[in-house]
Order: C-alpha cells, then structure tokens, then sequence
C-alpha cells in the first residue's frame, strides 16, 4: 500500500510515483517498475536517451548483468526513438507500454534540442518613426 516512491501531491488527486521502471509516473501494478518482471526505464543522460530493460530470464540477486542498456544520440529524432520502442515491441517485451515509451523518448529528445536562437524583435509604430528621424 505504501512504499519510498510515493508521491501525493492533492488529497483527492491522482498517485504519482517516482520508481525507476514507472513510464507514467502513475501508483499502480501495471505501470510499477518494482512489481513487474519486464520493466523499460527510460532516462535521461549526458550522451542521449538512455533506454534499460530488464532480462526476462535474470535472477532476482542480479543487479548490472540483469539489465540490457541502449541509448539515443541527442540528435537522433523521433523516427529513431520509435524504430527503438518497436524493437522492443515487436520482441513481445511490455507491447502494452509501447505508447508510454514511445511518450517518454519523444520528451526527453525534443528536451535535449538546443534551442533556436530568437531575433530581435522588429521596432514599430511611433517608437520606429522616432528611431528612424533620430538616425537621419
């Protein structure tokens, strides 16, 4: 019923949670990265997107050998994050997550795009008038 990852922000409101392998963020068993025996936890690192599933067939007491690591290079695209959330798919791995993976890389790829740079806005109406009889 209750657990670390927990987050309760209105009383009447939704249960969020904060577990690594929770593609939602929502408290319940079909999105719990705990609960589950297949999880995808998609993060966010220095070199890209980084997507961790875990190993069908790895043994309860294994921690770095029982998860599978692959990454998205920032300017990869969309077309990349979705051909890597298919593999997945296609593979019979969590295909009930597909649209919440697919969510997640899309975010964290739009959010690693570097901004365009803004123009300066054009001056107009009197202040232009003003600006422009100033330089003559």
């Amino acid at each position: 019923k209750n657990n670390s990852f927990i987050v309760k922000r209105v009383v009447e409101g939704p249960v969020f949670s904060k577990e690594p392998g929770n593609l939602r963020n929502l408290h319940s068993y079909k999105f719990s990265g705990l609960a589950n025996a297949k999880t995808l936890d998609i993060t966010d690192s220095p070199s890209g997107v980084q997507i961790t599933a875990r190993k069908t067939k790895a043994v309860a007491s294994a921690v770095k050998t029982a998860y599978a690591k692959s990454s998205i290079r920032p300017r990869s695209g969309s077309r990349r994050a979705q051909g890597i959330v298919a593999q997945y798919t296609k593979r019979g791995y969590r295909p009930d997550l597909r649209t919440a993976a697919l969510a997640r890389v899309s975010a964290l790829v739009a959010a690693q795009k570097e901004p365009k740079p803004t123009l300066p806005k054009k001056i107009r109406g009197k202040k232009a008038k003003v600006v422009e009889a100033s330089s003559e």
